[in-house]
């Protein structure tokens, strides 16, 4: 493997400005993904990486050398292990990099299917907590709003554990549409709604959506809600964190979906 120990290489400096910049990323259509467990869900998706990364403390354990060497990639370098700290996203790096290509989303469903459409969702441990979510609770089709954080973001990618690499993420997507073009319920939260989450028919196809941290859904796409639903809270509690709020309604879909499960039918 190649050994870079100068930061005026010029690899080096590419992948010092992706990942500086998730614009730099976003631009590229690349990911930079750190950690073991993530380079092993990148390879169990199927995917390779463009170029795997190893620090070169790191290259000397013969266990870390050997698992890098177990993933696919087109290039294998060694960063010195003062360069791969400037470039690495964590605190106790385990010397595992890589940078991967976004994988193609494909198309959004045509028919009444379970998704998610989350508006101007900007905080990245936000973003990433409810891809797990979604992952966990059987959704696969994920839309974001121009304005939401960059879901391949490294940050990002931290939060969501690999679970990025189940789901087709559509950035940049036109909500409006897809909202009022989906053959499924199409369902919000609203703190003034009278109907209970819990209280709703929800085993049906729903296209969930949910807003931005602060300001919550705009008007234009809450009107396109069929369904608008209260998340039933304790007295004194104002709102519910947007990563929450998307984890109990999922899970009460889940929930109801079970042969077991019965709920009031609306």
């Amino acid at each position: 493997m190649k050994i870079i120990r100068s930061r005026s290489n010029s690899e080096f400096q590419e992948l010092a400005r992706l990942a500086g910049s998730s614009r730099q990323c976003r631009a590229q259509g690349l990911t930079l993904i750190e950690g073991e467990r993530l380079l092993s869900a990148l390879s169990d998706s199927g995917h390779s990486a463009e170029t795997l990364i190893i620090s070169e403390s790191a290259s000397l354990d013969a266990t870390r050398r050997t698992r890098l060497e177990s993933f696919p990639g087109k290039k294998r370098i060694v960063l010195a292990d003062n360069l791969f700290a400037n470039i690495s996203q964590v605190v106790n790096s385990q010397g595992l990099m890589g940078i991967s290509k976004i994988p193609d989303p494909g198309s959004w469903p045509t028919g009444p299917t379970t998704a998610l459409l989350l508006e101007g969702i900007q905080d990245p441990g936000n973003l990433g907590s409810i891809f797990r979510t979604a992952v966990a609770a059987g959704i696969q089709h994920v839309a974001l709003s121009p304005g939401s954080a960059y879901a391949w973001s490294p940050k990002v990618m931290r939060a969501g554990m690999g679970a990025h690499f189940h789901l087709s993420i559509h950035e940049d997507a036109d909500l409006l549409l897809l909202a009022s073009g989906s053959l499924a319920a199409v369902a919000a939260t609203s703190p003034h709604s009278d109907v209970s989450l819990y209280d709703t028919r929800l085993s049906v196809p729903i296209t969930w959506i949910f807003g931005n941290e602060g300001a919550g859904l705009s008007p234009e796409l809450t009107a396109t809600a069929t369904l608008r639903l209260k998340v039933p809270m304790a007295k004194g509690a104002e709102s519910l964190n947007v990563a929450a709020a998307v984890a109990i309604c999922l899970f009460e879909q889940t929930r109801q979906r079970s042969p077991q499960a019965k709920v009031v039918q609306r």
